[in-house]
């Protein structure tokens, strides 16, 4: 019995190690979410990034009991990249009412099929099935607000790289919006009906901006671009 714990710890830890963690103080923690890690727990009961980071901190800085740490927003399980956490219920808080304002800022790197116009910005109003965990284009009186711009940097073997700002955070939002306008993602199992089953989704969270919420602070954040599949096409 003793064995088989020491052997989840081991397991566990090594998991810990990689993530990156890109930026810490006492109030915010910031890291580089892995693929196919859910960011909080679900039924697939599968290790998920908040309790790493609870872990992480608890080892770090020898915590007992329960360790506190506030998620602010979601990336999807299948989506790599940077996420903010906050350390104290106070930092919580600040950083929600930035997301509600849209004061915090999200930009992704998506490689989409076809070739996307140069620029654009796509606004759409976006209902999701919960049941079906899928969200759909709908209209204003069934749906929620969702609004995106983005910027082709490239196009190469009839796939676009692009440059995802986006304005508010609902549920798959990128996927769906691009999808609806015969550019699904490369790789999107739920949205693409040409997914080979192989490939992961190709959207990663590039870059978080947003006010310290302390010292009112500029922050800014910016991961690599992935040098996976389809991303290395570029």
């Amino acid at each position: 019995m003793l064995k088989m714990i020491w052997y989840f710890l081991v397991e566990y830890m090594a998991e810990l190690q990689k993530i990156n963690v890109i930026y810490e103080d006492n109030h915010l923690l910031v890291v580089e979410k892995p693929i196919n890690v859910p960011v909080c727990a679900d039924s697939s009961y599968d290790d998920d990034l908040l309790s790493m980071l609870k872990q992480y901190l608890k080892e770090k800085y020898h915590k007992p009991g329960n360790v506190y740490l506030g998620l602010v927003h979601r990336l999807d399980r299948p989506v790599s990249g940077v996420m903010v956490f906050a350390k104290t219920s106070k930092a919580a808080s600040r950083l929600g009412k930035q997301v509600s304002e849209h004061i915090l800022k999200k930009e992704y790197l998506a490689v989409v099929e076809g070739r996307v116009p140069l620029e654009g910005e796509f606004f759409d109003y976006l209902k999701k099935d919960e049941e079906k965990n899928i969200s759909y284009v709908t209209d204003k009186n069934h749906g929620k607000e969702a609004r995106l711009y983005y910027k082709r940097l490239d196009y190469k073997n009839n796939f676009s790289l692009v440059e995802i700002h986006l304005e508010t955070g609902r549920s798959h939002q990128i996927r769906v919006q691009f999808s609806s306008r015969g550019f699904p993602l490369v790789g999107d199992a739920k949205y693409n009906p040409n997914h080979d089953g192989k490939t992961n989704v190709a959207l990663y969270a590039k870059k978080l901006s947003f006010y310290h919420p302390v010292t009112k602070e500029k922050m800014e954040f910016e991961g690599e671009m992935p040098k996976r599949y389809p991303f290395s096409l570029f």
